[in-house]
């Protein structure tokens, strides 16, 4: 074996026997739970004893010399220590015959001292009967009164903090968490501990009917006892939504139209949107609104409906949310707001907005007239060679005229266009020009009778 591992393992085992053994007399059928609480407690161990009646507690010494027991408080800012005087000794084990409840001990072995305290636990001792929906419950909490006792257990520190032992009592039921990969509400179980009943029980409202199971608390499940009470069915009045828009002719690279993630700046018109909003079980009333200011004073629209399917046509700024309702109208929820910015209208580039006048057919670059654009909701071209023959159109902005008529090539020389458009501000477009198609070296240029000049 590795001489190091054999070094580490025998500092461990130093370190395990460097204290003695604690152990308990008479505790009957029901083991002691042993809770290691946190460091800053100066407390080796928090003992919980079923019934400290006729419970006794030894310690075995380690170094051969018998321990010295005390009791704690802690008074004035200082550890006070007193010596128990009835203390028995069966060679290097010293036993307290009785120990007190709820007290906390020091086991005095030469220079080292080990802490703890001890609980009883018949004084603290759970019962559940009955639960109750409390009257000051909200659309988001919900409050439960219990018929039952579970006080705080107390116990204090070393150093004289006055801590509460976690009963860890646990409240389960299931309520509805929202799923953005399968966008659904999925219902999830959910355990909630609590470690008294003192203060009561507030919740998040499940988003969901579901049953409401209070059990425990731990040293009771630890020992077989565990009490519990329910509510058999708690028909949920709390409601929440999520919602998704995306943009139905623009797909990602899985294929899946684009989503729209709370805001769009400078967007082109026509811009088509979907939304859709997706309620929890207690919803009954639904709508989207489109509003024109982000405090939805001045709502424009408004559908009763979870799906949307919306095109902006305007120049201007938009905010959408889903809303929704519990029957009584008593609970509401909103989604996240999603801001639409539509900007103004433009046909061609610069300040004068010109449109191009060379075409280079069959090159890698400028093989498409087309011109550039912003918001359009109207648009229209027509190309015309010299003679005033219509060589082709289109009513698409985002098209264009690769150079050809009929499928061949025309021939070089100019052409001429004309656009009429109306943009999403309600500007009106007009424009003429001429494109000069060129070749490059190289090329056929055949002709079609459509030629230039």
């Amino acid at each position: 074996m590795n001489k190091r591992l054999i070094s580490l393992m025998a500092a461990a085992l130093a370190l395990l026997s460097a204290s003695g053994q604690v152990s308990f007399i008479g505790t009957g059928s029901y083991d002691v739970y042993e809770v290691t609480p946190e460091t800053s407690t100066g407390l080796n161990k928090i003992f919980v004893v079923y019934d400290l009646q006729g419970v006794g507690m030894s310690y075995s010494s380690v170094t051969g010399v018998p321990a010295v027991w005390y009791t704690y408080d802690y008074s004035g800012g200082t550890l006070n220590m007193s010596v128990i005087p009835d203390i028995r000794h069966d060679g290097t084990v010293t036993i307290l015959d009785q120990l007190l409840p709820n007290t906390g001990y020091v086991i005095e072995e030469g220079t080292d001292r080990y802490y703890c305290w001890v609980v009883n636990y018949a004084d603290y001792y759970l019962s559940l009967n009955d639960m109750f929906v409390s009257d000051d419950s909200s659309c988001s909490l919900l409050s439960l009164r219990v018929d039952g006792i579970a006080h705080k257990i107390p116990y204090t520190t070393i150093n004289g903090h006055l801590e509460v032992l976690d009963r860890e009592i646990e409240l389960s039921y299931n309520t509805l968490v929202w799923s953005d990969d399968s966008t659904e509400w999925k219902e999830q179980p959910i355990v909630e501990k609590f470690e008294s009943l003192d203060d009561g029980i507030q919740i998040e409202q499940p988003l969901c009917n579901t049953m409401l199971l209070l059990h425990g608390d731990r040293f009771l499940k630890y020992w077989e006892l565990e009490e519990a009470t329910e509510i058999e069915y708690y028909t949920t009045q709390a409601v929440n939504c999520a919602s998704t828009a995306v943009f139905p002719e623009i797909l990602d690279d899985d294929g899946n139209p684009e989503k729209l993630d709370g805001e769009l700046t400078g967007g082109s018109a026509p811009v088509h949107i979907l939304f859709t909003g997706y309620p929890t079980d207690a919803v009954v009333y639904r709508k989207w609104e489109i509003a024109t200011d982000p405090d939805f004073e001045d709502v424009i629209l408004q559908y009763n409906q979870n799906e949307v399917d919306y095109t902006f046509m305007d120049a201007g700024t938009y905010y959408v949310r889903y809303m929704v309702a519990n029957d009584a109208g008593s609970c509401e929820a909103y989604s996240d707001t999603y801001t639409i910015t539509v900007s103004e209208s433009q046909l061609g580039k610069g300040a004068r907005g010109d449109l191009p006048n060379v075409l280079l057919p069959g090159t890698d670059n400028n093989n498409v007239w087309k011109v550039s654009y912003k918001s359009l909701v109207e648009f229209h071209c027509w190309i015309f060679n010299r003679w005033g023959a219509l060589v082709y159109e289109y009513t698409d902005p985002d098209g264009g005229w690769d150079g050809t008529y009929k499928g061949r090539p025309v021939d070089t020389g100019v052409y001429y266009y004309v656009v009429t458009a109306t943009g999403s501000d309600g500007v009106k477009y007009k424009k003429r020009g001429d494109i000069n198609v060129l070749r490059y070296k190289g090329s056929t240029g055949t002709s079609n009778g459509m030629g230039g000049e």
